[in-house]
């Protein structure tokens, strides 16, 4: 017994009603800004956030900086690294450290204990860093791993501009926690 042909109609929505509405949902985004909202609120959400993102990247600098001070044979593995990590604390307006790692925290950095992976660390205090390059490198990639994890939540708090920046500089701490991963292999 034959089949009979397939219906000529689809069921279900058509590719090109969903690219309008993906599209039109994008104009959407993209037209909300600070300013839109409930005045000012909107905007200090912003700037406590931004100020949170830029601590939190200027710890995990202080992280690789302590690493490299600890295990200079990584320096090559994690040079690249720490510089976009550096350039992630400078677009979130924190400070310029773009620079080698301070000879303050690569001096503290021969602690014996394993880090926490919180991803930051006080201005006080340098981060501890494990003896071993290997367990190093799985500290810095958990860091990297739970930054990028709690500023995926927190994109979806802040308007425009900023949740994209937050969205790109997440993706890159997921890489750069695959990179860390893979390499400890």
């Amino acid at each position: 017994m034959p089949y009979p042909p397939p219906p000529r109609t689809p069921s279900g929505p058509r590719r090109r009603s969903l690219l309008a509405s993906a599209a039109g949902a994008a104009l959407l985004m993209g037209c909300s800004g600070p300013d839109s909202g409930d005045g000012g609120g909107s905007s200090s959400v912003s700037a406590r956030t931004r100020a949170r993102a830029a601590g939190d990247s200027a710890g995990l600098l202080s992280r690789y900086d302590a690493v490299l001070g600890a295990h200079p044979a990584l320096a090559g593995r994690l040079r690249p690294l720490r510089t976009e990590v550096a350039a992630h604390v400078k677009a979130f307006g924190g400070g310029t450290a773009t620079g080698s790692p301070s000879p303050k925290a690569s001096s503290n950095a021969t602690s014996k204990t394993s880090a926490p992976a919180s991803g930051t660390a006080s201005p006080s205090s340098a981060p501890t860093v494990p003896t071993t390059a290997k367990d190093a490198l799985a500290s810095l990639a958990s860091a990297e791993r739970a930054l990028a994890d709690r500023r995926a939540k927190d994109l979806l708090e802040v308007p425009g501009e900023l949740a994209r920046l937050m969205a790109s500089v997440a993706a890159a701490g997921a890489a750069h926690a695959y990179l860390l991963t893979e390499g400890a292999r």
